[in-house]
């Protein structure tokens, strides 16, 4: 009986055995085009930080878990916010009824921001912003609590998000059409190349399109799209690639493929040093594709939930042997809730062991050079450029969104992988195959509907505090910049500085841009 063939996730065929016929010539850790990873010695000279990705329910509330997951080891803070906030509506607003602090903190003014901030210091910790339409305000009030913790603004470090392409075509939280985005966004580049020199001012996101259903081709062939256009845009408004190119950073998904998510991994790297080249980059580091990394919320099951700490495990291997830059491992609960204190610890933990006990830190791409992995790097990079050349044809990434291709691509593959399941080819363990019938009571974490309230009041008494006559006249200030195309960050940090709200900015715009339909 002949054998039957195996393929990846993304349809590549897995050979019986590989060997050196398989392998392309050698490259070097740190070395152009980066395949091996950025640095020479990788985690020998810095481990990937630890970046837990957490906020819910109130400021106060978020505050308390990053003290604790700061005392527990966590090298970098990851903020969530709730959907108000992430599409530009204060807790009182009617469209946020139902929502306040539900998948992550409430956050509607500088009160709030400083708030969840109490007791840290901005100059001595890395912070990510899980933050897209609303970014630039995001970033303005942490500028601003900066700016009140006396900090040097050009030590601070961290990310904004602030990838609005993959929201129009995977996430669905945007707020304004794409082309007034891009202006959003390339004002932030060029405001940070000279305020905030050491900020990442994206993080171009193929997380939330393999969340979407892609698989791990599609993931970094439409993230790397996605990419190139944000940096042609820059380019557009006159920004130095090799200045702007260097706080360019990605974030991808970790999956339970274990060699195909690795070889993702080094192939985006090989991918982008070309693509960075052509475009005209010079300086080496500008070249360089650092990225974050969280484990696949969507491979976590409600069935069965103690059975994600090891698919987290296996996930957490995937994005360091693949060589990431940070790490965020879910918490075993997620399918069923905002992660538990212990569920948020059990899953630091993992990457503790990994770091520590392990031994994959040892060495520089400890996977170079087998013959199965070098040749399954080369494979995923051909099929990613394959779809890279079909969206380039169109006219880019936003054309292609326009068009809806890569929506339609994420679709077809979505719909594959639940067919595969429901007919049980591809097996979910605990799913569609060793079921078991005996019930386990996970403790959930639950956000209560009080919270909005809270957040009315708060937001009362900032309104009774303020100048109305001096908000009014920045927000209006602010409509004129938006008409007249200034770089609109300035003042919008001085809004943020004069207690305007985020809803009141965000709809300021509203009433300029429109919003995307």
């Amino acid at each position: 009986m002949p054998e039957q063939k195996r393929y990846t996730d993304s349809g590549i065929e897995i050979k019986p055995v590989y060997n050196k016929d398989s392998v392309p010539g050698d490259e070097l850790p740190g070395e152009f085009p980066f395949t091996r990873g950025i640095q020479p010695d990788m985690y020998r000279g810095k481990l990937w930080t630890m970046r837990q990705y957490a906020g819910f329910s109130t400021a106060e509330e978020s505050n308390k878990r990053y003290h604790y997951l700061l005392s527990q080891g966590v090298n970098g803070l990851s903020v969530a916010f709730d959907l108000p906030t992430q599409i530009g509506y204060d807790s009182d607003h009617a469209m946020a009824e139902g929502e306040v602090g539900k998948v992550g903190v409430a956050i509607d003014s500088i009160d709030d921001m400083e708030t969840l901030f109490k007791g840290i210091r901005l100059e001595d910790v890395s912070t990510s912003m899980t933050i897209n339409a609303t970014g630039f305000i995001l970033l303005a009030l942490y500028v601003a609590v900066a700016k009140k913790q006396n900090a040097d603004l050009k030590k601070i470090t961290g990310t904004i998000q602030n990838d609005i392409l993959k929201e129009y075509a995977a996430r669905g939280t945007y707020i304004y059409p794409p082309k007034t985005s891009m202006r959003i966004i390339t004002d932030i580049f060029e405001w940070c190349s000279h305020e905030l020199p050491k900020w990442n001012t994206i993080s171009i996101s193929g997380y939330h399109i393999r969340e979407a259903g892609s698989t791990a081709v599609q993931e970094i062939a439409f993230t790397l799209s996605n990419g190139k256009a944000y940096v042609k845009a820059a380019l557009e408004k006159g920004l130095d690639i090799n200045v702007f190119g260097k706080r360019l950073s990605f974030f991808f998904n970790a999956h339970n493929n274990l060699f195909e998510e690795v070889a993702k991994f080094r192939a985006a790297r090989r991918m982008w040093a070309k693509m960075m080249k052509e475009l005209g980059a010079t300086d080496q580091k500008a070249m360089m594709l650092r990225f974050h990394t969280q484990t696949g919320g969507s491979t976590l099951t409600a069935q069965q939930p103690l059975n994600n700490i090891p698919r987290v495990t296996i996930q957490t291997l995937a994005a360091v042997l693949g060589g990431t830059q940070s790490l965020h491992t879910n918490g075993y609960d997620e399918a069923l809730s905002l992660p538990t204190e212990e569920a948020a610890r059990i899953a630091l933990r993992t990457q503790q062991v990994a770091a520590y006990e392990s031994g994959i830190a040892d060495t520089a791409d400890p996977l170079g050079g087998s013959y199965f992995i070098e040749s399954l790097t080369s494979e995923v990079e051909t099929k990613a450029w394959e779809l890279i050349h079909k969206i380039d044809a169109m006219g880019g990434s936003v054309a292609a969104i326009e068009e809806g291709f890569i929506q339609n691509e994420i679709a077809h593959s979505a719909y594959e992988h639940q067919r595969l399941v429901e007919s049980g080819e591809k097996i979910i363990v605990g799913v569609n195959k060793f079921q078991s019938k005996e019930e386990e009571t996970i403790p959930i974490l639950k956000v209560d509907d009080s919270i909005r309230q809270l957040q009315t009041e708060k937001l009362r008494a900032l309104r009774s505090k303020r100048n109305p006559a001096k908000c009014d006249n920045i927000l209006q200030q602010l409509n004129d910049k938006a008409h007249g195309g200034d770089n609109l960050m300035p003042i919008v940090i001085e809004a943020v500085e004069n207690y305007c709200t985020l809803g009141e900015i965000a709809d300021t715009l509203r009433e300029v841009f429109g919003e995307y339909k």
